[in-house]
């Protein structure tokens, strides 16, 4: 609770700009791939993320490490502008078992995870944030709107089979996290993480898909 107060304090004191599109609904402007993701515009502006042709898995001789990083490698969209405080808002969609998460402050823009291997100790949700979103991923126990190995989510908060409503608030004071208008996550941030950084979009591993909507951003002074 007075970590609540303290940042409600600190959303009080710094004045917001007014919404901006973050994704323009047309094309990738803006916006940088990262890895073999697919992403494209739909007919009705959904930004569509899906795996590039997945190939074949190591097959002579695999051992579990070499096959986990064959698919557990990421793909992600960064914007291509870098922001230090701000909010903001975005609807996505998840296939039921879907993976995927938001990056924060990642100078990075997620070198690490889209690596041949993968270095998944310094994943984006390791050396900068990571809000989760997973729809029931088998083995994870961070829920949607968790704060990747910070923060973790209430179960319950996201609808399994329908759009869900995320919203963030960005602050040097830390960052919160609301789903569908509950609180899903705070935290005060790690002073060793960096402060400021793009925003991420992730395909979390070879099988993924995710749609993202309504993607937009307000800057705070």
């Amino acid at each position: 609770m007075k970590y609540l107060l303290c940042l409600l304090l600190a959303v009080a004191a710094c004045p917001a700009q007014s919404w901006q599109p973050l994704f323009n609904g047309k094309d990738l402007t803006g916006w940088e791939s990262r890895g073999d993701g697919l992403w494209t515009v739909m007919a009705d502006g959904t930004l569509l993320g899906q795996r590039g042709p997945m190939g074949k898995p190591p097959v002579n001789d695999v051992t579990t490490l070499a096959y986990n990083a064959w698919l557990h490698a990421q793909a992600w969209l960064y914007t291509k502008a870098e922001f230090d405080q701000y909010d903001l808002t975005l609807e996505y969609w998840l296939p039921v078992g879907g993976n995927s998460g938001i990056s924060l402050r990642d100078p990075s823009r997620a070198a690490a995870g889209i690596a041949n291997p993968p270095d998944f100790t310094k994943t984006p949700a390791k050396s900068a944030y990571e809000v989760q979103l997973n729809n029931g991923y088998p083995g994870d126990p961070n829920f949607s709107g968790s704060l990747y190995n910070l923060a973790k989510s209430p179960a319950g908060l996201q609808k399994p089979h329908d759009w869900n409503k995320i919203e963030i608030q960005v602050r040097k004071s830390g960052i919160r996290v609301t789903l569908n208008g509950q609180l899903a996550a705070e935290h005060p941030g790690d002073p060793k993480r960096p402060a400021v950084g793009p925003i991420g979009l992730q395909l979390h591993d070879r099988v993924t898909v995710a749609m993202f909507r309504n993607i937009k951003l307000r800057v705070v002074k």
